[in-house]
């Protein structure tokens, strides 16, 4: 839907106390051999507990939509009964219209889906809403993202700086933005700590919707300034994934459009219990360089999971593949702990259907 205000905002449509109805999307791309049935039902489910409509404090309503490749029609109907508005999305532009020859011809093969990744990007078509979170389908949401949705929902224009201290930034010391549009967490495991630029982690992406945003990555993609060895833009830099979403969103928010995003803390949002440093880890002990520049980093396998807002399933596994992860290392305590999450949440949800135990 492309609705909005005569001055360009977004409506704001309002849950029942009176606070704004969040948009919450996923994507498929394409129908796989990985059942995405079960992992969409969770995840609806931890978000409805984080919201108005749970029992975590949650002020905020939400609507789930799930953004759909036609090469994944059929295992996206499987969605619509458990509550998600389906939204049928072609890719922004078609692979032939792009400009650029190398990646016109090397789009298909690149990441995990191709030019179909970029379908997620379709979410910042959801403008009925003032905020829509973009998720993949193996997260899960553990506290209310409020402190998020508040910033980005606050009138900064008066020039005073609004207080973050309890929304869990990467850089806390670092300038703000005035007027935050995006929040991220970058994969910093993509590429070598010297890189200037940093992958964005393609499953979590708190975005303002806009169509003026939208049609500029319509734009960029079209063009296909995409150079060999160098990325978007000549400097960008190459990693996996980096033609499509995990490459485009840094290239708009951090060289193109700088002071517009703010990059939180990856131990707290879209947790995946990450080595922080380039070497293996030995006795619990990370060995080697920071992944991000720093002397000193956070081991995100050390943060207690009380702390943790939303969780993704990559080097912890799905959890619905039942793997014991039970070695005593630091690898597999944390994921043990996630993947008891994700199942206490699952329960919840069949308990709500009258499943019992």
């Amino acid at each position: 839907a492309e609705h909005g205000n005569t001055d360009g905002s977004p409506n704001l449509p309002e849950g029942p106390t009176g606070g704004a109805t969040i948009g919450w999307a996923v994507t498929i791309t394409g129908c796989g051999s990985d059942p995405i049935t079960e992992g969409a039902a969770v995840l609806k489910h931890s978000i409805h507990l984080a919201s108005v409509h749970g029992n975590l404090g949650g002020r905020y309503d939400y609507k789930m939509y799930a953004i759909y490749h036609p090469d994944g029609e059929k295992c996206a109907k499987t969605l619509e009964s458990l509550g998600y508005t389906l939204v049928r999305r072609e890719t922004p532009v078609a692979v032939e219209q792009i400009k650029g020859d190398f990646l016109r011809s090397r789009i298909h093969n690149n990441g995990c889906c191709g030019e179909r990744e970029l379908v997620k990007l379709e979410a910042y078509t959801l403008t009925d809403h003032p905020v829509v979170v973009h998720m993949d389908l193996d997260t899960m949401v553990l506290k209310p993202l409020d402190s998020l949705f508040d910033w980005m929902l606050t009138d900064t224009s008066k020039n005073t700086p609004y207080d973050s201290s309890d929304i869990g930034l990467q850089w806390p010391d670092a300038e703000q933005p005035k007027k935050v549009n995006a929040f991220f967490t970058r994969d910093y495991n993509m590429v070598p700590p010297t890189r200037q630029y940093k992958p964005v982690q393609g499953g979590f992406l708190v975005l303002r919707p806009d169509m003026k945003v939208y049609n500029e990555f319509v734009d960029i993609i079209k063009k296909g300034d995409f150079q060999e060895g160098k990325g978007w833009g000549g400097i960008g830099g190459v990693f996996y994934g980096s033609m499509t979403f995990q490459g485009i969103i840094p290239y708009f928010y951090d060289i193109l459009h700088p002071g517009q995003a703010a990059e939180l803390n990856r131990c707290i949002y879209n947790q995946m219990a990450d080595n922080p440093k380039d070497k293996k880890t030995v006795n619990d002990i990370p060995q080697g360089k920071c992944r991000t520049g720093e002397d000193e980093c956070e081991d995100c396998r050390n943060r207690p999971i009380e702390e943790v807002k939303t969780a993704h399933f990559t080097l912890c596994q799905k959890p619905w593949n039942c793997l014991p992860q039970d070695h005593d290392i630091i690898q597999q305590r944390l994921c043990r702990k996630l993947h008891h999450e994700w199942h206490r949440i699952r329960a919840d949800l069949e308990a709500s259907w009258g499943r019992g135990d």
